[in-house]
């Protein structure tokens, strides 16, 4: 049996230990998923009074035309395709007073920011794994225009646009949906990845996703692409099971994409997240768009935004709790040949769906 391995991530100062001599194969995460439970889900259409009021609503008008609303003067839109609105118990919040100067001290800060949702389909069940690319391009839209409008209030500094899928992953209700949150600062992570992107930046002049993107399409982490995006395991990925998507051409940010983009990114998701879910009968998983906040004069040279899947598939204890180091049981390796093998057979699918 082969030595254990520490791997440093590419670009953040954080290691990971691939346990190969506690290998698992892909296939031992499968579980027996638990029947759901019965009751009135509060994002399915006819229960949008148990929701606030919706900022966003995209509508069909005729003729595979997409209208875009907002509820108003108590009245709630049926018919909807997608629906945006405020998370009923959020954890950032717009201040009461756009002018108005909040306490702040070296230890304390108001939470001012926003807290959404993105009910994703009027069907329960149609999340990004299963959905139609129609629906899916409609999220992705979605995606855009709150990031666009949430990036330009003043007391934003990043804006993160996540998903938890499945209960063990923290998704608290079952229909498809996904959130967004606007806060005063610009995450740890994020900005230390920002900070390392900068200075490989300067030392070669080259962005170093572009570089890693490169050399991931010839190794054993690749796992997909398409015209405009690549999937591969990274290298010293933390989760069994990780992998990332990437536009194949530099962007900072995904406001940048143009609507071929959209639609491949579209489709990136729906044969990874439909291939995962094949390959592990719907596992519980996290996902979040990493990109350059707003306003980050210099950094469109060297940051690519990309978005990066955890399958929630192991449980992180006190080891990895009290260093920061992470134990893998899966070598990214392993992980991307059964996520490839998964893909190609999703994407043959999706294609004879389409004929």
């Amino acid at each position: 049996m082969s030595a254990n391995e520490l791997r440093r991530d590419y670009l953040i100062d954080r290691w990971v230990v691939i346990a190969t001599q506690r290998k698992r194969r892909p296939t031992d995460f499968v579980k027996k998923q638990e029947p759901a439970k019965s009751g009135s889900c509060p994002f399915c259409p006819g229960n949008e009074d148990k929701t606030p009021p919706a900022f966003l609503v995209y509508l069909p008008s005729g003729k595979g035309k997409i209208k875009k609303a907002k509820d108003s003067d108590g009245v709630r839109h049926k018919g909807w395709l997608v629906r945006g609105f405020n998370n009923l118990f959020p954890a950032f919040a717009a201040p009461l007073k756009e002018g108005k100067k909040a306490k702040s001290s070296e230890f304390l800060a108001e939470a001012v920011g926003a807290h959404e949702v993105v009910v994703e389909s009027p069907r329960h069940d149609e999340h990004p794994g299963v959905a139609s690319l129609s629906q899916l391009e409609l999220v992705v839209e979605a995606y855009l225009e709150r990031l666009k409008v949430l990036s330009a209030a003043s007391y934003v500094k990043y804006v993160s646009i996540f998903r938890n899928h499945g209960f063990e992953a923290g998704a608290s209700l079952s229909h498809a949906h996904s959130q967004i949150i606007a806060t005063p600062f610009v995450p740890r992570l994020v900005r230390e990845e920002m900070n390392a992107s900068r200075t490989y930046w300067k030392q070669h002049r080259k962005c170093a996703l572009c570089d890693i993107l490169e050399r991931e399409r010839k190794s054993q982490r690749f796992v997909w692409e398409n015209d405009s995006f690549c999937v591969f395991a990274p290298w010293a990925s933390v989760n069994p099971l990780e992998f990332w998507i990437l536009p194949r051409k530099h962007q900072t940010s995904p406001l940048e994409m143009r609507r071929e983009q959209k639609k491949d990114f579209a489709v990136a998701l729906r044969v990874c997240l439909g291939g995962l879910r094949a390959l592990l009968d719907d596992p519980p998983y996290n996902y979040g768009l990493h990109i350059a906040p707003d306003g980050a004069n210099g950094f469109s040279e060297f940051y690519h935004w990309h978005v990066e899947v955890y399958p929630k598939l192991a449980v992180w204890a006190g080891f990895e709790k009290s260093t920061g180091v992470y134990i893998n049981t899966v070598t990214p390796e392993d992980a991307a040949a059964s996520l490839k093998e998964a893909a190609e057979k999703e994407e043959k699918l999706l294609l004879e769906k389409s004929k």
